[in-house]
């Protein structure tokens, strides 16, 4: 019979969770052939002495950035990801999660058992006779001692769904983390790689400024000799200060980017590292591009909007599964008395046993606005994962884009380069 009575309460429990709720799976999207408008060539442009191939259906790179060849990269990175205060923060909201959702599966699937031990001391009015003066009062003694369980079954779902919801609140979090470790390496390979071009740049600069600092003195040498005249003077003065101006703003750029890159290693301002030269980094050979279809399976930020939609569906679920009965059973046994004597002696068993049915009835609509609340909630789970698709494939495309141009771009100013040093 018990068999039997588990079997109907896990068959019950599981039919419920699958006739309420919206669809789980997130809606299908397309899979273009290629992100672009135009299909981008699988070599790309020889440029700075490399020519950077694009592996289409490649695995991604966990460790992307050690794809530069620089051991002081790579340590900056891992430092920064020992130390960010931010992701630090991060994995502890997860951590923190993770302990709600044991605390509420330990308190919606498991039977919850107490144990209580309660004498007291009273002084209570009696029944008050007509021939006394005052109302009689007596002093007695309550000795109780109680082990209470209790177990409400989860006939519709409602506080498995809900398990379940948070569990995949849980889940997203999680990739949300990951995405917040890998923007957090980006941005470090980011602001190291302007620092140390902002720092060649204003060394570049400093070079043109003492240039047109001596060409200046030259020139002005020259009026007084008469073999210049006073506006080649004052041009050559003129382009000397122009030059000179854009040092503060560049200068004020090199700091604040490595401030930036400071704050971001964990360190404090005046702590930041000196900038690596330019051509301790070296590009990456090889690009690998995943295929669209396998782009929905890779992102942790697709991941994340996925099990938002999860999480939302069985969040409707449960509210909707909350308005059908509930049945708890509950039971206590113990001791009381109203001495020690009893409390202690076989009179003094105390028990009781009891069933409780609830159907809600009327709550004002607080249940159906509820249950119209997750809804939209999913909805707007839904539209949010679209869009973070797109947003996906819009992220690379631009990418591929910007690694074409960019690459067209180097080869034209390398012909520049070379055009004027000739």
């Amino acid at each position: 019979m018990r068999t039997h009575l588990a079997a109907l309460a896990v068959t019950l429990t599981l039919s419920g969770c699958a006739a309420f709720g919206p669809d789980r799976k997130p809606p299908r999207m397309p899979s273009p052939e290629h992100y672009s408008v135009e299909a981008r060539p699988a070599q790309l442009p020889p440029a700075d002495g490399v020519a950077q191939k694009l592996d289409s259906g490649a695995r991604p790179v966990p460790e992307w950035w050690k794809a530069y060849q620089s051991d002081e990269l790579n340590g900056l990175v891992e430092e920064g990801l020992e130390n960010s205060p931010s992701l630090a923060a991060a994995q502890s909201t997860l951590k923190a999660a993770r302990e709600q959702l044991r605390s509420q599966i330990g308190n919606s699937l498991l039977p919850s058992v107490d144990a209580g031990f309660s004498p007291s001391r009273q002084r209570a009015l009696g029944i008050p006779v007509p021939e006394l003066q005052s109302t009689p009062t007596f002093l007695y003694d309550v000795f109780a001692a109680e082990i209470q369980t209790s177990y409400t079954f989860d006939f519709f779902g409602a506080a498995f769904l809900a398990d379940r919801a948070l569990a995949g609140q849980i889940r997203q979090q999680t990739f949300q983390l990951e995405a917040t470790r890998r923007a957090l390496a980006a941005n470090i390979v980011t602001a190291t790689i302007n620092a140390a071009a902002l720092q060649e740049q204003l060394a570049a600069t400093e070079q043109l400024v003492a240039l047109g600092e001596q060409r200046a003195q030259q020139t002005a040498a020259r009026y007084k000799l008469g073999s210049a005249s006073r506006d080649e003077m004052l041009a050559a003065e003129q382009d000397a200060a122009n030059a000179a101006a854009t040092l503060p703003s560049l200068r004020a750029q090199v700091l604040a980017v490595r401030h930036t890159q400071a704050v971001l290693l964990g360190r404090t301002p005046d702590q930041a590292p000196e900038p690596l030269p330019l051509d301790a980094l070296h590009l990456p050979e090889t690009v690998p591009v995943s295929v669209a279809s396998e782009l929905l399976h890779q992102r942790p930020d697709i991941l994340a909007a996925e099990a938002a939609v999860r999480a939302t569906a069985d969040e409707a679920g449960a509210a909707t599964a909350a308005l059908f009965p509930s049945l708890t059973l509950s039971a206590s046994f113990g001791r009381g008395g109203f001495d020690w004597a009893t409390f202690t002696s076989p009179a003094g068993k105390i028990w009781s046993v009891g069933a409780s049915l609830t159907q809600p009835l009327f709550h004002g609509g607080a249940l159906l606005a509820r249950k119209r609340q997750y809804q939209a909630t999913y909805e707007a789970a839904v539209s949010g994962y679209k869009q973070t698709v797109l947003s996906a494939f819009k992220s690379v495309a631009d990418t591929l884009v910007s690694l074409d141009e960019d690459a067209n771009t180097l080869v034209q100013t390398q012909r520049a380069e070379n055009a004027a040093r000739d």
